[in-house]
């Protein structure tokens, strides 16, 4: 990844979009998580790629990139829930995307809902995308005890949730 990312900082165009398309299912997990629509999901992630296009050359070390990119992404994430929350609110309802899924997909999409956005951001970070807890500290702009923390609860609040989804089926 390191030789993509250096011959893309160098504006090597096919290098950038091999670089990219490496990284397009962590973009997408990251994005889900945050905004839980595919169709957003996708538009921050096409606004990612163009911003990581224009500023790769701004990148200080190549080994940074993902972590780089992931920032921007969560960023982008950010810009598109704040531009929603001043949208007005319309009586058309919006037409969603129908498809399948698996029962292990469904239940983690399901036990991730449950969770805050700090938490779910965190755990998606950790157990989704294999971040080190230092990597997420950066990417989040918080302490490294913080996403610890938020580690321990998310865990706390998903073993909370089976135990009441496992008492209610037994009841």
């Amino acid at each position: 990844m390191d030789n993509l990312v250096k011959k893309a900082r160098q504006r090597d165009a096919d290098a950038f979009t091999r670089l990219m398309q490496s990284q397009m299912q962590h973009m997408y997990k990251t994005a889900r998580a945050i905004l839980k629509q595919d169709e957003d999901a996708a538009d921050a992630i096409s606004d990612t790629i163009l911003a990581c296009w224009e500023k790769i050359p701004d990148l200080s070390q190549d080994k940074y990139f993902r972590t780089w990119m992931t920032r921007i992404l969560i960023n982008k994430c950010n810009d598109l829930i704040r531009k929603r929350k001043q949208m007005f609110l319309t009586d058309e309802i919006p037409e969603g995307a129908v498809y399948e899924e698996g029962y292990e997909n469904l239940e983690w999409r399901e036990a991730m809902k449950s969770l805050d956005e700090k938490y779910r951001l965190v755990v998606m970070l950790y157990y989704g995308e294999g971040f080190r807890t230092s990597e997420i500290a950066a990417i989040l702009d918080i302490t490294e005890s913080t996403v610890r923390t938020r580690l321990a609860r998310a865990r706390e609040k998903l073993a909370e949730g089976y135990y009441m989804e496992t008492r209610r089926r037994i009841i």
